[in-house]
């Protein structure tokens, strides 16, 4: 079966929104280039150890699992505002609402996330979010920091 960009976004989306690691993990190819655009400095710290590049599918669930771990159950919410195509290129932007466990502290994030599909699986993850909101609600950034923007 053919699978479009679209489709495959489409899937991906909706398999994060389920919260099962391992089925979202399987839209991947075994090899895939994932970025975050984070400071190399600040990646796999203990407040944030999902915050990290990675390169195969089994990386790819652990960073759902992790990023499960770290959230309060209940109270995450995304908003997708436009999912982008252009061939095997797609850009989905919009904001997610998270609770950090570690903290209670509430945030919201917008993002943007570029991926490239080939074959019906994801071979290019790059995400670009307000890393600042994250960092704020999970204590390695001044709350006030992240208020003041």
């Amino acid at each position: 079966m053919t699978h479009t960009t679209r489709d495959v976004v489409r899937e991906l989306l909706r398999r994060i929104a389920a919260g099962d690691p391992v089925r979202t993990a399987e839209l991947y190819a075994g090899h895939v280039d994932w970025k975050l655009n984070w400071p190399e400095d600040e990646h796999g710290r203990a407040a944030t150890t999902w915050i990290r590049h990675r390169s195969t599918r089994a990386d790819v669930a652990g960073h759902y699992r992790e990023l499960v771990a770290h959230h309060v159950a209940g109270e995450a919410a995304t908003a997708i505002e436009r999912i982008l195509v252009d061939g095997t290129e797609a850009v989905v932007l919009g904001e997610i609402r998270q609770t950090a466990r570690a903290t209670g502290r509430a945030y919201r994030a917008r993002f943007a996330l570029h991926l490239t599909v080939e074959d019906g699986l994801i071979v290019r993850h790059h995400v670009y979010e307000d890393s600042l909101a994250v960092a704020a609600a999970f204590g390695t950034e001044p709350v006030t920091a992240a208020r003041a923007r």
